[in-house]
């Protein structure tokens, strides 16, 4: 796709896990990309929104599994 003009967009999500015994694992999402054509500042955020969003959560249900694996 192209670009719409320069206007840039970033969101980053953060998800923070407590294992105990005082430690926790700390995951960070980010992306930062431009708005489209056809987009508007508020549709580029919801569209990089929602892709940052599935992604902290793909990788988080991962963390899950490999945690469980190592307990």
């Amino acid at each position: 796709m192209t670009q719409d003009n320069q206007t840039s967009v970033r969101v980053e999500l953060q998800f923070t896990r407590n294992l105990g015994n005082y430690e926790s694992i700390k995951l960070s999402v980010g992306v930062e990309d431009f708005v489209r054509t056809g987009e508007n500042t508020n549709t580029a955020t919801d569209r990089i929104y929602k892709f940052v969003e599935d992604k902290l959560i793909e990788k988080v249900k991962e963390i899950e599994v490999e945690l469980k694996g190592h307990k």
